[in-house]
């Protein structure tokens, strides 16, 4: 699969939206990919987390984890296609945790995933949880970079698709200024 067949695969699910939207990060953006989208097809969720675990089958890997709720189908798949063990955190009072009596036993190798980075805030507090936990940080594995390759998480990092979507944050934002709703993915109207 290369990029333009992946690209294909979040036109056909309707992955690609188009208006005003608020993301995770707090910029806001014409364009949003829904990886909830293409993930609803589990023979698309099984192609993508194979391409993703391939990128990594040279490394030895022990756990993969993600972050809620987007990593999670893509830490587990991506773990059953290397054989290992998966995880995902979860944010409790704004702070991103292991629950549920997960675990990272110390020195082993943990590959981290996400569905979707713009400023790669939700991976970097992942990474950091990690190393809190004494594990290693053996790489980065991503569905879709929307910085176009500028987030630098400080591991080997690894997309299906990179793509540079304007951003911006709220303050600059020209569609705002158009007056068109502003939209968080999953919920109804924002109103700011």
């Amino acid at each position: 699969m290369d990029s333009r067949e992946i690209l294909d695969v979040f036109k056909k699910t309707g992955g690609i939206l188009e208006g005003h939207f608020l993301l995770t990060s707090g910029r806001h953006s014409g364009k949003y990919l829904q990886c909830a989208l293409v993930t609803q097809y589990p023979e698309y969720t099984e192609m993508l987390c194979k391409k993703l675990a391939d990128l990594f089958k040279h490394k030895k890997i022990d756990v993969v984890i993600g972050p809620a709720t987007g990593g999670i189908l893509i830490s587990y798949e991506t773990a059953r296609h290397l054989g290992t063990r998966t995880l995902f955190t979860e944010r409790e009072n704004g702070v991103m945790k292991l629950r549920r009596g997960f675990s990272i036993k110390p020195g082993e190798n943990v590959l981290v995933v996400e569905d979707v980075v713009t400023t790669g805030g939700s991976v970097k507090e992942v990474i950091d949880l990690v190393k809190a936990q004494k594990g290693n940080i053996a790489g980065v594995g991503l569905f879709v970079d929307r910085s176009g390759g500028k987030v630098d998480f400080g591991v080997e990092t690894k997309a299906l698709l990179s793509l540079e979507i304007e951003s911006y944050p709220p303050d600059e934002c020209p569609i705002c200024r158009k007056n068109i709703p502003l939209v968080k993915p999953g919920s109804r109207r924002i109103n700011l």
